[in-house]
């Protein structure tokens, strides 16, 4: 089903449902046996698939306490003192893959990562990954972003810490290597994501600039974001999920657990369903209720010969009589019969 969802989005993103990836990011707290747990909670969720962090630390960073290296006392990682020591914790390594994979397609869930460096494209590109996550902090790489563009496997970009010039370049790149399936998600790179500063709309604005599938990296507390998103269009919805909240990994503190995450997915299928299509029908459910819809009746006796005036005839509910817009044409016209309180009016009662 997951499989199918994923070639629907890319084939007609319109009549695609939305495709929901599970965050697993460092929320493994660096045990393999975490993972597969995280894996199994996605899929009781409603996820549709599921994304790692496949990177070593040492590709990423360099191990170094100069300032420039140095994690600053404002943000949420502080403690980590340093770059690496965060990429350390937070790793997934590649040597978990087989087994992440393994328990990913037990439970019928895409399984694709986020990669950060060429070494790590070419291992998942031997595993025929079949989607490749550019995280916002790598929008900038375009030596990444065209080796993973040369794959042809559909490629998401996130834009948190993207002006528009680099979303230009990034998706000319992928574009002049002719990859078209791309997917561009509204991100706010701050954790948790302040709900002022999400912007949504911008989503709409990527799909008539950029003319691509849009989605959104969720980054917020709670559901309302999400469910905003794909009201709004969004066709991909991806976030963090943990095991337990009180249990603290390095993503913990902006992440759902497995319920908040099943609540989420079941909003979404909801919103889904209001969305539904442009229709100008009465629904199915509603025709039952079109009694209450008005009518024109008699309020008053109407004798034989009487004129029809505004004290005698009114559009009141429901609609067995003659539709309101004859009412005018009915004033001053006389009755061919005796009418009393509640009569319908129609046109056969005229004299002719």
């Amino acid at each position: 089903m997951s499989k199918y969802i994923l070639k629907r989005l890319i084939k007609n993103p319109n009549k695609s449902p939305c495709f929901i990836v599970a965050e697993i990011s460092g929320n493994h707290n660096g045990k393999l046996s975490n993972a597969i747990k995280l894996v199994k909670a996605a899929k009781k969720s409603g996820a549709n698939a599921v994304k790692i962090q496949l990177y070593s630390p040492d590709y990423l960073t360099i191990n170094s306490n100069k300032k420039d290296f140095l994690i600053n006392s404002k943000n949420s990682w502080s403690n980590y003192k340093n770059l690496y020591n965060l990429y350390k914790k937070a790793q997934t390594p590649i040597s978990w893959y087989p087994k992440i994979f393994k328990e990913c397609n037990k439970h019928n869930l895409i399984l694709f990562s986020s990669v950060f460096d060429l070494k790590t494209v070419d291992f998942l590109s031997k595993k025929k990954c079949p989607i490749y996550k550019i995280a916002s902090p790598e929008i900038t790489d375009i030596p990444l972003i065209e080796k993973v563009a040369k794959l042809k496997k559909p490629v998401i970009l996130s834009s948190g810490l993207a002006t528009i010039k680099d979303l230009q370049l990034a998706i000319k790149t992928l574009r002049r290597n002719f990859q078209n399936k791309i997917i561009l998600l509204k991100c706010t790179s701050a954790y948790p994501a302040p709900t002022e500063e999400l912007n949504l709309s911008t989503m709409q604005d990527y799909k008539k600039r950029f003319n691509l599938i849009t989605g959104f990296s969720d980054h917020t507390k709670g559901n309302n974001a999400a469910l905003t998103a794909v009201a709004l269009g969004a066709k991909v919805i991806e976030k963090h999920i943990v095991l337990n909240k009180k249990v603290k990994t390095v993503d913990s503190f902006f992440s759902s657990d497995p319920q908040d995450f099943k609540e989420m997915v079941l909003g979404i299928r909801e919103v889904e369903k209001a969305i539904g299509k442009i229709s100008y029908k009465i629904s199915k459910s509603s025709i039952k209720n079109l009694p209450g819809r008005k009518s024109i009746y008699a309020v008053k006796r109407i004798k034989k010969n009487e004129k029809f005036s505004k004290d005698n005839i009114r559009c009141v509910r429901p609609s067995f009589g003659l539709h309101p817009k004859y009412f005018n044409f009915l004033l001053g016209k006389k009755s061919n019969k005796n009418l009393v309180v509640g009569d319908r009016i129609t046109l056969k009662m005229l004299r002719k």
